[in-house]
């Protein structure tokens, strides 16, 4: 992603605007910020579309979560044994720390 001030921006419009609709996003700061991305209006769509899915599946992951909360645990699937194995392993990566 290219940076350029609004200034260098303003100066260039018609390449700028040439080089964004060959595919290249195009950051403008003010004095030195990030102030806006240009990008082509596909890139946004798919973006959005991207950014719905995960919202999408992030809603499903928290249904689970809920529908789980309502239900009794059930038998444990580890040792005990194990559990203390893990426990030792972990408190040892620590300690080698």
């Amino acid at each position: 992603m290219s940076e350029l001030s609004i200034s260098e921006a303003r100066a260039q419009l018609p390449d700028v605007v040439n080089r964004v609709i060959a595919g290249e996003e195009i950051t403008l700061t003010r004095h030195g910020q990030p102030v806006v991305v240009m990008l082509r209006p596909d890139s946004v769509r798919s973006r959005s579309v991207a950014g719905q899915a995960a919202i999408e599946r992030s809603k499903a992951v928290g249904r689970l979560i809920e529908e789980a909360r309502g239900r009794p645990l059930g038998p444990p699937t580890m040792s005990v044994e194990r559990a203390q194995e893990l426990i030792a392993e972990i408190r040892a990566d620590r300690d080698a720390r």
